[in-house]
């Protein structure tokens, strides 16, 4: 028995392997115990192996490639197509050892464990701010109750502690002492971000594509190293219009019959470096005069809402992030009007 193909759908403890000789039978239908993995996998004849990549598929890629493997790691939307009828874990077997057999597959590219490391810093960094926003949040809406306000931003809290404390507030001790444990809680996550960004900058420095990033207007430190963490491999995108539609900042097509129709933006690529380039747009938005900003800006901003033109910038912007992260170049800042 050859087996020149497996579809391997993983879990956290039970593991469902499809593979199909050079005829393209279905020679291996079988259940695994995480257990009996790399063993199993190590007394096999080295032969391509394709993964969903979703949670700990890189840490499965890296250990069966070590055994001698070849291991390839597909989007999970591109093996959707490929189930037969109902979902279980046989039929998504089947359907990525289906998926890694077409030739325009796309792949995403494997990571190490250190590229894994440095991405867990940007993680956090967003898992804190929303509960920071949350606390935030939970405090306005227990001193609303009490008649006490203040304008939007997390530095006005202070403010709006300081005033329910006042004696001409009237606000219960039980209602204080509430208070009081929630902005222990929120200065506890404020020196909880401070430290990831500390370590974000750092690796900032280190990073020459991250620094080449920066020089870009709208892009910061912390956005110029997440795109350098998480764009491991530009040369992957044949083109800057390919990366900003992977970001999901190009319209969604539904051309049919020879007439086109595009709509609004997919949003089908990266959450987290879209609502960077977005945010980063908005910003030079806000701050574009005659003498600043790009004569094309300037002439979007006369006919488009600035919502609009925002995001028609950051497509612009994420294809010059592609240019820049694949020729190392800075940006060059366009002749003013």
């Amino acid at each position: 028995m050859t087996i020149i193909r497996i579809g391997l759908d993983i879990a956290k403890h039970v593991f469902q392997v499809h593979g199909v000789d050079e005829n393209e039978v279905t020679v291996l239908r079988r259940q695994l115990r995480r257990s009996e993995m790399k063993k199993f996998f190590n007394k096999l004849a080295p032969t391509r192996i394709g993964l969903e990549a979703c949670g700990a598929s890189h840490y499965w890629a890296r250990l069966l490639r070590v055994l001698g493997h070849e291991v390839v790691l597909l989007p999970p939307q591109y093996i959707k197509p490929y189930v037969k009828r109902g979902k279980d874990d046989a039929n998504d077997a089947e359907a990525i050892c289906e998926a890694i057999s077409r030739p325009g597959m796309r792949f995403v590219p494997m990571k190490s464990a250190e590229s894994q490391a440095e991405l867990m810093p940007l993680g956090g960094r967003d898992l804190l701010i929303k509960q920071r926003t949350a606390v935030i949040n939970t405090i306005r809406g227990y001193a609303a109750e009490f008649g006490v306000i203040a304008t939007k931003g997390p530095v006005k809290v202070a403010e709006l502690l300081q005033q329910a404390h006042a004696e001409e507030a009237s606000v219960p001790a039980l209602a204080l002492d509430m208070l009081r444990l929630l902005a222990a809680q929120l200065d506890a996550l404020d020196a909880k971000l401070k430290l990831i960004e500390t370590w974000l900058m750092a690796l900032h420095r280190e990073n020459p594509v991250s620094q080449c990033l920066a020089s870009q207007p709208g892009i910061g430190p912390i956005g110029a190293v997440s795109f350098a963490l998480r764009v491991t491999d530009p040369k992957s995108f044949r083109s800057g219009r390919h990366f900003a539609a992977w970001l999901g900042l190009t319209p969604k097509d539904n051309s049919s019959g020879g007439k086109r129709r595009q709509g609004r933006i997919s949003r089908q690529g990266n959450e987290a470096l879209r609502k960077l380039v977005v945010l980063g747009a908005t910003a030079v938005i806000r701050f574009a005069k005659p003498g600043r900003a790009s004569p094309w800006l300037l002439n979007l901003l006369a006919r488009k809402p600035k919502k609009l033109a925002a995001i028609a910038l950051a497509n612009k912007m994420a294809r010059t992030l592609w240019a820049m992260m694949k020729s190392g170049e800075v940006y060059r800042r366009p002749l003013p009007v």
